[in-house]
């Protein structure tokens, strides 16, 4: 059997396991696969990794329930913990080409990528510290004191994190550590890495290793630079103002609601508290659009959010809704009002794409 073809093989069968809840069958497969010649590089980045996507989007599609995606999630990352400590002869012996940490941003929960990065890592030789999910800044600081790593490779999945990832970068640099960004949070190109003055930015665990091997030279220890000094933009406070108004915005914007859908009075508890929930991400993605000036952040979030509540048998109107009535808070932001603007416009394209169907990935 081909080299893809095992892969593949092992991938199917990965997916039947997890989705199962079968965390036996699911370190078998890994096992199996291992045995039939897949090396643990290609098992946790063209085996795993593509599974737990395929977990993520069976989620959003409504077709596994939050229990079965954190379920699937938790064997995912037990299989990787088991390959990781498989006893087998011929396993090559330790060369430590360096110490590096890898972390993710404080607030983000999603580790799953930050760990797949430290296995990869590990099997290329580099000694790296996993620090896990969301690590308060100020703690990552006192380890980098405290280790010296050569770099810092900061994780993060949601863009709503950015700022945090922002302070982060310039606080690691501050100590003389350069920073590797990686995670969807940065966007597909890196634009955002790049913006928030990373040293670096990979797209996955292989680019990753790469760039480690090619060195990152250390900046000079400095004082914390000014949030203001990488993103001139925020001179005009729309993103201050905006997040020190989020939960007025998002109750406002509720009881508005409730005049326009009267059926929303009528919610349970439950449904309100998701209705606020939703909103609350909405004016989280707003903001972080606001911060790095860029439309792409909120309207790429407002599409999938679209796609969400399609699959879940809720009106795009309400959607639209919300953010005509946001517009109107905001009518005093020049720079708000544009990026809801482009939100709608968006969320109108894409309500007249066909749905998807049953069996499709994204």
């Amino acid at each position: 059997m081909s080299h893809p073809a095992r892969a593949e093989e092992c991938r199917e069968r990965l997916w039947e396991a997890v989705t199962a809840g079968d965390e036996y069958d699911a370190v078998d497969a890994v096992r199996d696969a291992l045995a039939d010649g897949l090396d643990e590089e290609t098992l946790l980045l063209d085996v795993i990794a593509p599974v737990q996507v395929r977990v993520g989007t069976a989620w959003a599609a409504d077709r596994l329930s939050v229990a079965q995606e954190h379920a699937a999630t938790a064997i995912n990352e037990r299989v990787v913990a088991a390959l990781a400590h498989l006893p087998r002869p011929g396993r090559p012996g330790r060369v430590v080409l360096g110490r590096v940490t890898v972390c993710c941003v404080d607030g983000e929960w999603h580790a799953f990528p930050a760990r797949l990065v430290t296995e990869v890592l590990r099997l290329r030789g580099w000694q790296v510290d996993y620090l896990g999910a969301q690590t308060p800044t100020p703690h990552l600081i006192a380890h980098l004191h405290h280790t010296d790593p050569q770099a810092v490779l900061l994780s993060s999945s949601l863009p709503t994190h950015l700022p945090t990832a922002h302070t982060a970068i310039t606080a690691c640099q501050a100590v003389g550590v350069p920073v590797l960004a990686g995670g969807r949070a940065f966007g597909p190109d890196g634009r955002y890495a790049k913006a928030l003055g990373a040293d670096r930015w990979a797209a996955d665990a292989r680019g990753a290793a790469d760039v480690l091997a090619r060195g990152l030279p250390r900046p000079a220890p400095t004082a914390v630079r000014q949030v203001v000094d990488d993103l001139p933009h925020l001179a005009d406070q729309e993103y201050t103002m905006v997040v020190h108004s989020r939960g007025r915005l998002v109750k406002q914007t509720l009881s508005d609601l409730e005049d326009r859908f009267p059926a929303l009075r009528d919610y349970t508890d439950a449904q309100r508290e998701r209705t606020a929930e939703d909103l609350a991400h909405i004016v989280g993605f707003l903001a972080t659009a606001l911060y790095v000036d860029d439309p792409g952040v909120f309207t790429a979030f407002l599409t999938w959010t679209a796609g969400i509540l399609r699959a879940r048998g809720v009106p795009t109107p309400s959607l639209l809704a919300g953010l005509d009535v946001l517009a109107g808070l905001l009518r005093d932001f020049p720079r708000a009002l544009g990026l809801l603007r482009a939100g709608e416009l968006a969320v109108r394209a894409h309500s007249t794409r066909p749905a998807p169907g049953p069996d499709s990935r994204v």
